[in-house]
């Protein structure tokens, strides 16, 4: 087999993949179920219509509770899925999940204002915890966040599906191994049009604005394309195309431009007023290119290496996202995507908002 055959049988087929450069120690805490029970905390669109069916699909670990609000989700979601009375729970009741035995993993699925809280309780109750994007407001939420999982002997592991996915794999080993000969510079855009209006998106207080949800996608997709941490924003632009709907300086779209070392320098966009998924990473012998590179399905890109384009069906990618780090928690073996990679993004977050605020450079 050659090495593209090789990398899709490892993740297509086992569900383990290539473990990143930024992969760090997962937590001593070991379990010795073949199959953990996730509870999803947070019954919006992505646990309804992505989460919950991709865990139909899961091998390694499956739907065990659920946690909302809305009672009548509660009952909906307990018929469709056969969810027993006593692993279901509401805001109030939540801590008492600490009792259950079938919950293994707490899936916070919430307002990013919401993940600090659910995380430090989640690990409080004893229970590992798998945060969706952007992991928090603020590098101290984010850190407290670490701290309480560390502290309570639990792992913490960010949803970012797509660096478990075979097709950021790929391109991420060709820059790594310099295949290409080095970087140059990176492109990256991420956005779509987004038509809701009252939503937590366009609630500043609830971790709203552009850059905390599209713009993780752009900060990452340079950062990996890179493979290297940024080291200042150059330059930082936040506005809003309808200033009716992002108001008081929300950012609806966002533009920065990040400096690497080495002199290398990386455009980031990211918008809610445009549909644009790429990118581009120049190295000295060619250009690889990514377009989609961050969707549910259909990533695909070229370089002169040759094609990149390891295709699957939604809800794969979630699917293989959650069984990886299920496995990982099993076997006691560090996560692909821990707590300090979301702390890295969040950091570049704050640093695009001061530099767009100033109109000066910031360091990292």
């Amino acid at each position: 087999m050659n090495r593209r055959d090789t990398l899709k049988t490892l993740t297509l087929g086992t569900g383990i993949g290539l473990l990143s450069p930024l992969a760090l120690l997962g937590c001593d805490k070991k379990t010795e179920k073949d199959k953990l029970g996730v509870a999803l905390v947070g019954l919006g669109y992505y646990s309804t219509d992505l989460l919950a069916p991709a865990l139909q699909q899961t091998q390694h670990c499956y739907l065990a509770g659920i946690v909302t609000g809305t009672p009548a989700k509660a009952q909906d979601w307990k018929k469709k899925y056969n969810i027993p009375e006593k692993n279901i729970y509401n805001y109030q009741n939540f801590d008492k999940i600490a009792d259950n035995p079938d919950i293994d993993v707490v899936y916070v699925v919430l307002p990013p204002s919401m993940h600090m809280e659910y995380t430090i309780r989640a690990a409080k109750a004893g229970k590992h915890v798998w945060c969706e994007k952007p992991m928090a407001v603020t590098v101290e939420e984010c850190q407290a966040m670490i701290d309480a999982c560390k502290e309570n002997n639990v792992s913490l592991a960010i949803g970012y599906r797509c660096q478990h996915e075979p097709n950021t794999q790929e391109f991420q080993e060709i820059v790594k191994n310099e295949k290409l000969g080095k970087v140059i510079g990176v492109y990256c855009a991420a956005g779509y049009r987004e038509n809701r209006t009252d939503h937590w998106k366009q609630k500043r207080e609830m971790g709203g604005g552009v850059i905390y949800d599209m713009g993780v996608y752009a900060i990452q997709g340079a950062r990996l394309g890179a493979n290297m941490e940024p080291i200042a924003v150059e330059y930082a632009k936040v506005y809003a195309e309808r200033p009716d709907i992002y108001k008081d300086g929300l950012g609806e779209v966002v533009e920065a431009i990040l400096e690497f070392p080495n002199g290398v320098m990386g455009k980031v966009k990211t918008t809610f007023f445009e549909n644009v998924n790429f990118l581009n990473i120049e190295c000295e012998d060619g250009a690889i290119e990514m377009s989609p590179f961050q969707a549910y399905a259909g990533n695909k890109g070229k370089s002169p290496l040759g094609e990149i384009n390891f295709p699957y069906q939604i809800p794969w990618q979630q699917a293989n996202q959650m069984d990886q780090d299920a496995l990982a928690i099993m076997a006691n073996r560090p996560l692909l995507v821990p707590g300090e990679e979301g702390l890295r993004d969040i950091r570049v977050v704050e640093a695009i908002l001061e530099s767009a605020a100033t109109g000066k450079r910031v360091m990292i």
